[in-house]
């Protein structure tokens, strides 16, 4: 596998989300198209989208529900560059046509794909003993500390991790969650106490190692704004491949912020 061949299977992949083809995230122009929902879709979707925007860095794609969709095309064709889309103060944009539609602007994400040359050039030796985990391993591990690296609402799709050992004991874990059939999605986790050592970037890409091992693409997901993510994944040998953002229920993003009434709760 190539990253050409990464690059395809990771389009190929955004097109059963967004109910399009492949080809379409490397046209010169921008499209639309009617959300619904797909088993070959990532299986943490929540679809139909109401909107979903995605872009690869050539062109925009937009999914979503058909009666927004001819405002959701002006807006994508009315802006002066693809980055603007996904940026302020377009964005107010975007959610004044949502809130028609009683939704906002939820998720923002960077998504970063593997390059073989980088992955496999990685000097990973460290000072701590790195374990391959598998799913019977996992037992004992849906705590707090671990809440990136596996889900315990979605255990069934955590299928490989990497642990780091020191002293016999787990100071940080990467694991992997089949989201789909072709692609397994890496989150890390550290302790506290254990971090700045290059413990995250050396489970990360021994992760991507194991998961290519098994015919898999890593990919890896962070919001914008999580700078020591997005480092991570620099240093673990991924590189930027697509971006998104995604709308949901007014009241859903009501409920994440914690708001009740005319109130807002403390957030935890």
């Amino acid at each position: 596998m190539d990253n050409g061949e990464i690059m395809k299977i990771a389009m190929r992949q955004s097109a059963y989300d967004c109910c399009c083809m492949e080809e379409d995230f490397r046209k010169k122009g921008n499209s639309v198209h009617v959300s619904s929902v797909s088993g070959e879709a990532r299986k943490y979707l929540k679809l139909p989208h109401i909107c979903n925007l995605v872009s690869y860095g050539t062109n925009i794609v937009a999914c979503g529900r058909k009666e927004l969709l001819p405002e959701v095309e002006t807006f994508i064709n009315g802006v002066s560059s693809i980055s603007d889309c996904f940026e302020t103060p377009e964005i107010y944009v975007l959610n004044d046509i949502l809130a028609k539609y009683d939704a906002r602007v939820c998720f923002m994400a960077e998504y970063f794909l593997p390059d073989i040359d980088l992955v496999y050039g990685m000097d990973i030796s460290r000072p701590y003993e790195l374990r391959v985990l598998e799913p019977d391993d996992f037992s004992g591990l849906y705590l707090p500390a671990w809440g990136n690296a596996l889900c315990k609402d979605r255990k069934h799709l955590d299928v490989l991790g990497i642990g780091a050992y020191e002293e016999g004991k787990l100071v940080g874990l990467a694991g992997c969650s089949a989201d789909c059939d072709a692609m397994w999605q890496i989150g890390v986790d550290v302790l506290p106490e254990h971090r700045r050592r290059g413990i995250a970037s050396a489970l990360t890409n021994r992760l991507a190692r194991e998961t290519f091992a098994r015919g898999k693409v890593p990919f890896y997901c962070a919001a914008w704004s999580n700078v020591k993510s997005v480092k991570n994944a620099i240093r673990s040998g991924f590189r930027p491949g697509w971006v998104e953002v995604t709308a949901r229920p007014a009241a859903e993003v009501e409920e994440m912020l914690g708001r009740t009434g005319q109130g807002i709760e403390k957030r935890d």
